[in-house]
C-alpha cells in the first residue's frame, strides 16, 4: 500500500504542479496584451491562491466526512476541466470580459487544487507515520520536477502553437491521472473528533512557523506574478528564455527536498533551525535577486539566477521540515494522531501557503508597478528575515524555558 500511496501521490504532485507553473512564463506579457495592468495580472495570480485559503480550511475540517480518496480524485478532475477552459480564454475580448472570466475559471480551478492537495498531505501523513518529512521530501521532487518542466514547456508550447495548446495538453495530463489514482489510492479507516483549527491555532511555535511559511510562500507568488516581466525588460528575454530562468529556482528545489527531508527525520530535533536557516538564506537571496537599490550592486542575468538558485535551495530548507514540526505541535497540544487530526494540519498547512500565495503577487505587484522589481523583491526578503528571527528567537526562548524547568525540578545536591 505505501510503494501504491507513494507514486500516486508522486503523481498527483507532479501533474498539478506542472499545470500551475506554465503560466509564468507568457501569461503576463498575454494578459498585458489584453489591456491587464500588472496589478491586475498579480491580483490574477493572487485569487486563486485566496480560493485555495479558503476552501483547505474548509476540507481539511471535513476530510473525514467528505473521504480522503475521493477528495483527491474529484479535485483533479475539477482542475483538469478548468486547465482547458483556461486555455479558451484568448478567444474573449479584451479588457473586463477577459479579466472576469480569468477570475471565474482560477476560482474553480481552486477548488480542484485545494482538494487535491490537502488531502494529498493527510494521506501521506496516515500512511506514513513515521517518516514524515522523508516521504514528503521525496514526493517533492515531484513537485520540483513540475515545477521545472512547466515554465519552459509552457513557454515552448506557446510559442510553437500559441495560447490554447499548453492548457488543453497539460489538462488532458490531469485527465490520465483520475483513473490512475481511482486503482492506486487505498482507502482509508478514519474516526472523527473534535479538534478545531482554533485549537490548533492556540499554539505560539504553530502561529510562528505559519507565519514563516507565509513568507515562502509569498516570495514564490512574487516570482509568479512579476520575474517574467523583469527579465523580458531587464534582459530581453523572450517566453521560452523565461522558462529556462525559473528552473533557477525548481531545480534546486526538486534535487535538495529528498536530502532536506531525510536529514529532518534523522535528526527531528534540528527541524527548528533548518527552518530558522533556511528562512535567512531566502531574505539574502531576495534582497540580491534585483537587488535592492540601497545596496548599490549593479543587475546582472548570472546574478538573478544564482539568487534564484539560492532560494530554492533556502525555500526546501525550510519548508519541509515545517509540516512535520506542526504534526509534532498539534500532538503536544493533546490532538489525537487520526485522520481528523492530519486533515486540519493538511488544512492549516495548505491555506496559509496559500495567504503567502496571494499576498505575494497581489502586494509584490503593486510594488513593482509603483516602484519598481528591485524594490518590491527587498520587501519580499524584508519580511522573510522577519519571519525567520521571530521564530529563532522563539525557539531560543523555548530552549531556555526548558532548561530552567529542568534546574528547578532537579533534586537539590545533599553537600
Amino acid at each position: 500500500m505505501q510503494v501504491f500511496t507513494m507514486v500516486a501521490m508522486s503523481s498527483v504532485n507532479f501533474s498539478s504542479m506542472i499545470c500551475y507553473s506554465i503560466l509564468a512564463p507568457f501569461f503576463p506579457s498575454e494578459a498585458r496584451r489584453k489591456g491587464v495592468s500588472q496589478t491586475i495580472i498579480g491580483l490574477i495570480f493572487g485569487w486563486y491562491a485566496l480560493c485555495v485559503l479558503l476552501v483547505s480550511l474548509l476540507l481539511g475540517k471535513y476530510i473525514v466526512q467528505i473521504g480522503a480518496k475521493f477528495m483527491i480524485i474529484s479535485g483533479i478532475f475539477v482542475s483538469a476541466v478548468c486547465t482547458m477552459l483556461f486555455g479558451l480564454l484568448d478567444r474573449t475580448s479584451s479588457g473586463m470580459p477577459f479579466i472576469l472570466l480569468c477570475f471565474l475559471v482560477r476560482s474553480v480551478n481552486a477548488v480542484g487544487f485545494a482538494a487535491a492537495v490537502t488531502s494529498s498531505f493527510a494521506i501521506l501523513a496516515k500512511v506514513f507515520p513515521n517518516n514524515i518529512a522523508t516521504v514528503m521530501g521525496c514526493v517533492e521532487v515531484f513537485t520540483g520536477l513540475g515545477l521545472i518542466l512547466g515554465p519552459p514547456l509552457g513557454g515552448w508550447l506557446y510559442q510553437s502553437f500559441g495560447f490554447e495548446i499548453p492548457f488543453i495538453a497539460l489538462g488532458c495530463l490531469l485527465f490520465a491521472m483520475v483513473p490512475f489514482n481511482i486503482c492506486l489510492l487505498p482507502k482509508l479507516d478514519a474516526d472523527e473528533s473534535e479538534s478545531s483549527f482554533l485549537r490548533l491555532c492556540s499554539c505560539v511555535r504553530i502561529l510562528l512557523i505559519c507565519f514563516a511559511l507565509f513568507t515562502l510562500s509569498s516570495g514564490l507568488g512574487f516570482l509568479d506574478a512579476t520575474l517574467a516581466l523583469f527579465a523580458v525588460d531587464k534582459f530581453s528575454m523572450s517566453s521560452g528564455s523565461v522558462g529556462l530562468l525559473m528552473m533557477g529556482l525548481s531545480l534546486p528545489y526538486g534535487a535538495a527536498s529528498p536530502v532536506f527531508g531525510f536529514f529532518s527525520d534523522k535528526f527531528p530535533h534540528l527541524r527548528r533551525w533548518m527552518m530558522v536557516t533556511g528562512g535567512m538564506i531566502t531574505a539574502m537571496g531576495f534582497c540580491l535577486l534585483g537587488p535592492v537599490p540601497v545596496l548599490h550592486v549593479t543587475s546582472h542575468l548570472w546574478l538573478t539566477v544564482l539568487m534564484l538558485v539560492l532560494i530554492g535551495f533556502s525555500l526546501c530548507l525550510t519548508g519541509i521540515p515545517s509540516f512535520a514540526e506542526m504534526l509534532v505541535s498539534a500532538h503536544e497540544l493533546g490532538l489525537p494522531e487520526n485522520l481528523s487530526t492530519l486533515g486540519l494540519v493538511s488544512g492549516l498547512f495548505s491555506a496559509v501557503w496559500s495567504a503567502g500565495m496571494f499576498f505575494g503577487p497581489v502586494v509584490g505587484g503593486y510594488v513593482a508597478q509603483q516602484v519598481n522589481f528591485q524594490s518590491a523583491s527587498g520587501v519580499q526578503g524584508g519580511i522573510t528575515f522577519i519571519a525567520a528571527l521571530l521564530l529563532g528567537v522563539f525557539y531560543i526562548y523555548e530552549e531556555f524555558q526548558k532548561k530552567r524547568y529542568v534546574l528547578s525540578t532537579a533534586p537539590e545536591s545533599k553537600f
